[in-house]
């Protein structure tokens, strides 16, 4: 629970197969880092076809992970800040997609998160949280390859534009928007 809301997060895998688009909710309680993800996607296609993860949380954001086979994960975050709050998604924003060297992890134990880090600036004491780079080490807005869908019929600015059911619109431009919704 968040602030007395209840935190709600989808997640379904999408494997693109000969007979077109097949679906599976999926549980990412045991997935740890990208490369389980990616390792959990390649397990729904033993093809090697295309699987999207789609991943939500309610209101805040969305993220697209893309794996091809073998090749890396594409991933895409509509907005790093809201999603970096969100274990699940820290499993999405790598030191390469924010495009910071290992090294420059914040320590998330020193930091205080008592739930005022979105207070007034005047608060806020010299040499506080706000003055050092790791408040700013994650950018507000969208993070990765906005053209992880190109070729499937979502344009990047489409996808840029995104907000309020964003897993929805990807699957019916996708033309999978009734599988999608057999896993919602």
């Amino acid at each position: 629970m968040t602030s007395g809301r209840v935190t709600v997060y989808f997640a379904a895998l999408l494997a693109r197969t000969e007979d077109g688009w097949e679906a599976s909710d999926t549980e990412l309680d045991d997935v740890e880092t990208l490369s389980d993800l990616a390792d959990l996607a390649r397990e729904a296609s033993p093809d090697e076809d295309t699987v999207l993860v789609l991943i939500e949380q309610e209101g805040g954001w969305f993220g697209v992970v893309r794996v091809d086979g073998e090749e890396d994960p594409r991933i895409y975050v509509s907005d790093a800040a809201a999603a970096a709050r969100s274990s699940y998604g820290e499993i999405l924003l790598t030191d390469e997609l924010l495009g910071r060297e290992p090294d420059d992890v914040p320590d998330l134990d020193a930091l205080d998160l008592d739930g005022t880090e979105d207070g007034d600036a005047d608060d806020e004491e010299p040499g506080g949280a706000a003055d050092t780079p790791a408040a700013d080490a994650v950018p507000h807005g969208p993070v990765g390859d906005a053209g992880v869908l190109d070729d499937l019929g979502v344009s990047r600015k489409e996808l840029l534009s995104m907000t309020e059911d964003a897993l929805m619109e990807i699957a019916e431009s996708l033309g999978a928007s009734e599988t999608l919704e057999t896993v919602r």
